[in-house]
């Protein structure tokens, strides 16, 4: 119990004191540019001396201003976690469709093993079309074929053309009489749910959040901020310091909302781990072809395994 209290309390001063992989760089030149400003009115006002504004409206404004940003950083969550969601999905159904491809499609060593690799393409395609990329080095050795990575390169919807080839397989088996009609539609469902699953990704990725929201909150933040240092105003330095206290949470928040906008991009800070889930889709799929591979060259291990243990009296 120490031992684990003392690691969240080692955790919490290294995320508080954390530089990369956080929106501090980002936002800080935006923060320095306020605190110059607001220095500059301190200065100003120890030559012209004016009456303070006063800080009523300014904390009227504050609480206005922190009801939209928290809109905002959960509209960006919301789409983080239903990607994460829809991620989690893919993961299930790439599981499913291979486990219901080696239970009922054909006893073909070839064929299963094409329909397990293809399988285990759809994942990788799907993550290098979300993030509009065209290479795909990880299928040389996955599909071993150079012709049909080719083809899925130069396709228009790569994740379609994956799953075309993964329905002709079934279509494939079906009419060689190796599977039957019921088995074939329960494959073929898992099968399109992984496009309504990439479909899914797709709409948070072509539907950013709404413009005329994120250009009114940004207009709010810097009138605020231009008005912060004239409602503070006392020492010459006072201005500076409140502004850049206020400006770094206010331009943090804004910009992870920014950051959890597409969670999809390697660019974007705290974007999903696409690729290890990939890498654990396939490392799943092709473990499942080799255990099968064992089971049908050896029976007797299946047989030993799911047998009951014989009890002997002393």
């Amino acid at each position: 119990m120490a031992a684990q209290q003392t690691h969240w309390a080692q955790r919490f001063w290294r995320d508080a004191l954390a530089w990369h992989g956080t929106v501090t760089p980002l936002v800080m030149p935006r923060v320095l540019l306020f605190a110059l400003y607001g220095l500059l009115v301190g200065l100003v006002h120890e030559v012209l001396d004016w009456e303070p504004l006063g800080s009523g409206p300014v904390q009227f404004t504050a609480a206005f201003l922190a009801l939209l940003l928290v809109l905002r950083t959960n509209s960006g969550y919301e789409r983080w976690w239903e990607a994460r969601k829809l991620w989690g999905g893919i993961v299930n159904q790439s599981r499913n469709l291979a486990i219901a491809g080696l239970t009922y499609g054909s006893s073909d060593p070839e064929w299963r093993e094409r329909f397990v690799r293809w399988t285990a393409a759809f994942c990788h395609v799907s993550r290098r079309s979300l993030r509009g990329e065209r290479e795909l080095p990880e299928l040389r050795p996955l599909l071993r074929d150079d012709r049909a990575v080719e083809r899925i390169a130069r396709a228009q919807h790569m994740p379609t053309f994956v799953a075309q080839v993964i329905a002709r397989l079934l279509r494939e088996a079906v009419d060689h009489g190796e599977m039957d009609r019921v088995s074939f539609l329960a494959v073929e469902r898992e099968r399109a749910q992984l496009i309504d699953h990439v479909g899914g990704c797709e709409r948070i990725l072509k539907t950013p959040l709404p413009q005329v929201h994120t250009s009114k909150l940004r207009r709010f933040i810097v009138l605020y901020l231009i008005a912060l240092p004239i409602a503070v105003v006392g020492t010459w330095w006072l201005p500076g310091l409140v502004t850049a206290l206020v400006a770094y949470p206010l331009l943090a928040i804004d910009q992870i909302a920014v950051e959890l906008e597409n969670p999809f991009s390697p660019r974007n800070l705290s974007h999903l781990p696409l690729d290890p889930i990939c890498d654990t889709i396939q490392g799943n799929l092709l473990a499942l072809l080799e255990e099968e591979e064992l089971t049908v060259s050896r029976p007797w291990r299946l047989e030993a395994e799911f047998s009951e243990p014989r009890h002997t009296e002393g």
